[in-house]
C-alpha cells in the first residue's frame, strides 16, 4: 500500500480540575503497515467517555494512566484496509480501543468484528457497545432487577442511562430518570417511555423531587452522577434496596475531596446494597447482552440519541462537551467516510 498519514490527539499535559483544549495536541504521523499477524484499520467512528478523565490523571486504577506526548486510547469502529492475519479480512468492520486516531495497527486480536446488519455501525460504541453493555451489566447482574420493581437513573439520558431506561420498561418496571434539561426530560418520557423525569437544575430540593417521584420508595439505583443524587437516593430507598454505581461524573474535575452524602448511616438500617462495578468484569456475558438488545431493537423498543463532531481535530472538544452537558446520548467523533475500502 502507499504511505498513509494519520492525525492522532496526544496528552500534552495532565488537566488540573476541567481540562482544557490546551491539555491536548494534534500530531500527524505515518501509519505503520501491518506486520506478520496483524491489521491496519482505518477508523470511522471513535468515542469519548466520561471514563477516560480518569486516565488523564498519574495514578493507579483498573486501567493505566494515558502518558504525556503519546495517542490517547479508547473505543474506535473501524473497517481493515490491509491484513496478515487470515483472522481478519480486508473490508471487515471491527471494534477496538485504538481511538483518537485515522489509522491504527495492532494485531488481530485486539479488534473484534461487528456485524452491520445488527444496526448501525456507530451502535457498537453505543447501545450494542460498551454503554449499553454497561447498562445491562449493571441492571441484571451487579443490582439484579426484579421485573416490576422502581427504578432511579442519574443522568438518565446519556450513553448509559438511557439504555438504563428502556431495559428497566422493558422488564415493566416503575421508571424515573433524572436529565439536566426540559429537552432532555421529554425525550425521557416521550420516547423513552420512562414514567417520570426530573430536571436536576430546576427541581430546587433534589432529594424531596425524588421522594415525591416514589412514593413507594426506590428498589434500585443506577448511579451515574454522584453527590446530591446519590443521597437523594439513598433517601427514597426500600429496605434491601440495590444500587450499581456506574459512574460519579460530578466530582470527575474535583480538585479538592467534597463531603460525601450525609444520610450514609441509612445504608445499615435499610440493608442497602451499594456496589461499584466495572463493564470490562463482565464480557463474560456479552452473548446474554446482545440476546436481550438485539430484539428489542428490531421491535424498535430502544432508541437512542447522538451528538456528533466531526473530524479527529474535534475530538478534545467532543470530550471536554462531556462534562458540561452539551451532549444528548452517546457523544461521537465522525473520523472518516462510512466505507473505508
Amino acid at each position: 500500500m502507499m504511505n498513509l498519514t494519520s492525525k492522532e490527539i496526544r496528552l500534552k499535559a495532565r488537566p488540573n480540575g476541567m481540562p482544557k483544549d490546551s491539555d491536548f495536541e494534534v500530531a500527524t504521523t505515518e501509519a505503520r503497515q501491518p506486520g506478520e499477524g496483524e491489521v491496519l484499520v482505518r477508523n470511522i467512528w471513535m468515542s469519548v467517555d466520561p471514563y477516560m478523565r480518569g486516565r488523564m490523571m498519574d495514578r493507579e486504577s483498573y486501567v493505566p494512566p494515558f502518558q504525556i506526548g503519546s495517542p490517547l486510547e479508547g473505543g474506535a469502529i473501524g473497517q481493515v484496509v490491509a491484513s496478515k492475519s487470515d483472522k481478519l479480512k480486508v473490508g471487515t468492520y471491527v471494534n477496538h480501543m485504538l481511538g483518537w486516531r485515522e489509522f491504527a495497527t495492532a494485531p488481530a486480536a485486539g479488534f473484534t468484528p461487528v456485524d452491520p446488519a445488527l444496526g448501525p455501525i456507530e451502535a457498537f460504541l453505543g447501545v450494542l457497545g460498551m454503554p449499553g453493555m454497561t447498562a445491562w451489566a449493571g441492571l441484571f447482574k451487579v443490582a439484579n432487577l426484579k421485573d416490576g420493581e422502581t427504578v432511579f437513573v442519574s443522568a438518565a439520558s446519556g450513553a448509559v442511562g438511557s439504555v438504563v431506561c428502556q431495559l428497566a420498561k422493558a422488564h415493566g418496571c416503575y421508571v424515573v430518570g433524572s436529565a439536566g434539561s426540559d429537552e432532555k426530560c421529554k425525550w425521557l418520557t416521550e420516547v423513552a417511555g420512562i414514567d417520570k423525569a426530573i430536571n436536576y437544575k430546576t427541581c430546587g430540593d433534589l432529594t424531596k423531587a425524588v421522594k415525591d417521584a416514589f412514593p413507594k420508595g426506590i428498589d434500585v439505583y443506577f448511579e451515574n452522577v454522584g453527590g446530591k443524587h446519590l443521597e437523594a437516593a439513598i433517601e427514597s430507598m426500600r429496605p434491601n434496596g440495590r444500587a450499581a454505581l456506574c459512574g460519579m461524573i460530578e466530582q470527575y474535575n474535583d480538585t479538592e475531596p467534597r463531603p460525601g452524602p450525609t444520610n450514609l448511616i441509612q445504608i445499615v438500617g435499610k440493608s442497602l446494597r451499594l456496589q461499584g462495578f466495572i463493564v470490562s468484569n463482565y464480557f463474560q456475558h456479552l452473548g446474554e447482552f446482545f440476546a436481550e438488545m438485539g430484539p428489542l431493537i428490531k421491535a424498535g423498543k430502544m432508541h437512542w440519541e447522538e451528538t456528533v463532531e466531526d473530524g479527529i481535530e474535534n475530538a478534545p472538544k467532543a470530550f471536554l462537551n462531556l462534562f458540561n452537558g452539551a451532549n444528548f446520548g452517546k457523544m461521537l467523533v465522525k473520523i472518516g467516510p462510512d466505507k473505508a475500502v
